[in-house]
């Protein structure tokens, strides 16, 4: 009975031994599976938390460019509103007015006053170049008419004189037509150097200091300015 007793208690003391190392070997497997499952539940509520976090700052990225988008509009049309807007009927927005316009005006009238003296000014030019052009041809018709009075008989030479005279009779109605008048330089005239310009001096006891002699050439003048200066000879 002894013998039969003590098998029994190794009979049990073995199974004792496999159930403590039955037990051992799962509950590691137990804690892992479950380690497991946490993770992944962690990861699955940081994603989510992620993802409402994007949409959330989305969202307010959306709103504050709407909120820019409507404050710039408003921006426009207050400007347009500005532009719009007309000055007030007072008397000082009528003074300011009445200011501007007498300044434009002014600006205006200087303009017309210098750019009327300009065609002024570019006027007497042409004129003194066109009467420049036909000068020696007035000097030579006075020189010929001169020579053929010295040199002539009244039989052949009178009506050449009276031509040459007309020419330059209408010479000189053209050159007045034109506003051109010719410059004073009769013998005893006094010299001038502003209209005159001698080309000899000459010792005459007829004549007085510095009173013309002779006249080489006629001088001519448009207004006040001088085409031409007269050639003389000037005496004393």
């Amino acid at each position: 009975m002894r013998k039969i007793n003590k098998k029994r208690e190794r009979i049990n003391k073995m199974s004792n031994d496999e159930e403590l190392i039955f037990g051992a070997d799962e509950e590691p497997v137990n804690n892992e599976a479950d380690n497991s499952s946490v993770e992944d539940a962690a990861a699955s509520d940081k994603a989510s938390a992620e993802a409402e976090e994007n949409k959330a700052e989305e969202a307010e990225e959306s709103e504050e460019e709407a909120k820019a988008e409507e404050a710039k509009a408003e921006a426009d049309d207050d400007d347009e509103d500005e532009e719009d807007e007309l000055p007030a009927d007072s008397s000082e927005a009528v003074s300011d007015l009445e200011a501007r316009y007498m300044s434009l005006y002014a600006e205006y009238d200087n303009y017309r006053k210098r750019t009327q003296k300009e065609k002024e000014n570019l006027y007497a030019d042409a004129i003194a170049s066109v009467t420049k052009e036909f000068l020696t041809l007035i000097d030579n018709l006075d020189r010929a008419t001169e020579g053929a009075k010295k040199s002539a008989d009244e039989n052949s030479l009178d009506k050449v004189i009276q031509g040459m005279e007309l020419v330059g009779r209408q010479a000189q109605d053209t050159l007045k037509k034109i506003g051109v008048e010719e410059i004073p330089a009769e013998r005893g005239t006094k010299f001038d150097p502003n209209l005159h310009d001698a080309m000899m001096h000459v010792d005459d006891e007829e004549l007085g200091e510095q009173e013309i002699a002779m006249v080489f050439a006629k001088g001519y003048k448009y207004k006040d300015r001088v085409i031409r200066h007269a050639q003389v000879q000037v005496a004393n």
